[in-house]
């Protein structure tokens, strides 16, 4: 693990683990048992009423996929607790400063291979 003692981790943890439990007191209950209902539908009305439904529907399911990739993403940074490798950076293996990882318990880079990576 990286160089993070032991109350660091735990804090870290559980910063995790409440966004994860925030995120599913929100999940529609339907999505997570693979059932997509649109939440509008369509009725018979004009093509500009038609239209709008279907950029309301569009918006609803782009929510939805960016709420479950970012539940994934909180689901694979608890899981580094697991392996060791929490606080270690996957591009340079270095540690990943408390700082940053307060602010985004996340990260899975140090921050200079972060801003590499945007530069490319």
């Amino acid at each position: 693990m990286a160089a993070l003692d032991a109350g660091q981790l735990a804090q870290l943890r559980a910063a995790l683990a409440a966004q994860l439990a925030a995120l599913s007191r929100t999940e529609d209950p339907d999505a997570a048992n693979g059932a997509h209902d649109l939440p509008v539908s369509e009725v018979e009305t004009s093509p500009a009423d038609k239209a709008t439904v279907r950029l309301l529907n569009d918006l609803a399911l782009e929510a939805a996929g960016h709420h479950a990739a970012r539940m994934q993403v909180l689901r694979q940074a608890l899981a580094k607790f697991e392996d060791g490798s929490y606080g270690s950076c996957e591009e340079c293996g270095g540690d990943i400063g408390f700082s940053r990882l307060q602010a985004r318990p996340e990260a899975r880079l140090c921050i200079g291979c972060q801003t590499r990576m945007e530069k490319r």
